[in-house]
Parts: C-alpha cells; structure tokens; sequence
C-alpha cells in the first residue's frame, strides 16, 4: 500500500473555517449591495481582500506580520468586490468599523469543516494554529466544529491562539508548538492549510511544514508554492476518501 503523503494536518481558522459573518455585513451594506447577496459572494471578498492586502506589503516592502498591516486596505478591496461603488466605500468603511470585532468571524465554512471532521474521525491528527485575539478556543467548540476532547465538533490535538500562547505567524515557534503537539511526526510529513501567503505560507515553510494554500478563486495563481481550492483536497493526501 502506497504510504500517503501526509501524516498529520494544522489548520489556519480565519478565511479555512470561518468568515466575517455575512448576515452582519450584508444588514449594514444593505443600501449598496442588496438583500440577497449569496454566501460565495462575501467568501470571495474575504479572498480578495486578503491578497489586495499582501500584495501591497510586498510591493511597498513593509511585509512582517499580515495582522499588523494596513487592514483598510483589505476591507477596500472586501467592499469593492461586493459591488459597493467607489462614492460610497468611505461611508461603508466606516459602517463596518461599528461591527467589525474579533466576535464577527463566525460564519461557518461548511465544506472546510466536514473535511475536517472525515479527517478526524478517519484517525488523521489534526491541530489549530491561528493568529486571533483569545477567542478560537471557545468559538470553536460554540460553532460545533472542533475541539480539544469530546464535544460537537471534530477532535483535534491542539488549538493555540496567538494571543493565548505569547507568539504569532509567521513566528516559526507557533508552527513548532504545533509540531510538538501532533507528538513523533516529522515536520515534513505536516500540511499547513491556511490562507494568507505571510503568516501560512511563509510561516510554515520557514517551520519545515509543507504549506497547502487554501486559495479557491486563484487569487495568488503563478505563485511558487502549493494552492488548493478546497479543503477536500487534503483528504486524499492523508489516504482519507472523500
């Protein structure tokens, strides 16, 4: 029998298991992009605006830390890719501002999360490392999609939170907590699944992990390192069917 590829899966959370939640967003932009907005549509500006965003760090070489750039900037991109017109973005950046918090990434990604689950209940070791605010752990568990023990969601080895542990991607000591967790694996036998080319893609390679760009509408497409547009993807890499 073939050995597959990976032995064991980390996980990103913003943008691969949760989203800004468009109820929320779409009740203040009501007036510019109307009532019936489809889920895809608020996912793709999620995209969008994370790659307006890392492309001018790069541009403007002011890369560090995706979570201390110029956020404006994503949410521009965010609105503009909604369909708000360029009269009224100014108005709609500051409509979102009223809501926007740490709580508001909520919105369940349905088909990243059953991935999950066949992955863990196939015996896969799976973990969470993510740049948030102390939140994940406890939002997790709420939303049903995974936690450390029994519970609703997926088990998962780990769940470290940036602010929780003291350190943040693409800090490769988040990435080896992570490594140490998931106990005798070799790093290179870890995917990383994450969204954003510096805090994921950088960060785990710096690590030793093979990172795994969750990229569904090609936003960083030409780009040296691995993308894949869903989740599901990684199910056959672990000898998981789908």
């Amino acid at each position: 029998m073939t050995r597959p590829r990976f032995d064991a899966v980390l996980f990103d959370v913003g943008g691969v298991f949760v989203l800004p939640d468009p109820v929320s967003i779409g009740d203040v932009l009501e007036p510019w992009i109307g009532s019936a907005m489809p889920f895809h549509r608020f996912r793709r500006a999620h995209h969008v605006g994370l790659h307006a965003l890392e492309s001018d760090a790069i541009a403007r070489d002011t890369v560090s830390n995706a979570d201390v750039l110029d956020w404006g900037i994503f949410r521009r991109a965010y609105l503009s890719d909604l369909g708000v017109p360029g009269s009224a973005i100014a108005e709609c950046l500051d409509m979102l501002a009223g809501i926007w918090s740490p709580l508001l990434w909520r919105a369940r990604i349905e088909d990243s999360i059953a991935a999950l689950w066949r992955l863990s209940t196939a015996g896969v070791p799976v973990g969470i490392i993510s740049n948030a605010s102390g939140q994940v752990p406890a939002m997790l568990a709420h939303q049903g999609i995974c936690q450390i023990g029994p519970g609703a969601g997926a088990h998962v080895v780990c769940i470290f939170d940036s602010t929780l542990v003291g350190v943040s991607k693409p800090d490769v000591r988040i990435f080896e907590m992570g490594l140490a967790a998931l106990g005798d694996v070799d790093a290179e036998r870890v995917a990383y699944v994450g969204d954003s080319l510096i805090n994921d893609v950088w960060g785990a390679r710096d690590a030793g992990l093979t990172p795994l760009q969750l990229d569904p509408y090609g936003a960083y497409a030409g780009m040296d390192h691995e993308r894949i547009a869903s989740v599901r993807e990684v199910l056959p890499m672990c000898a998981v069917t789908a």
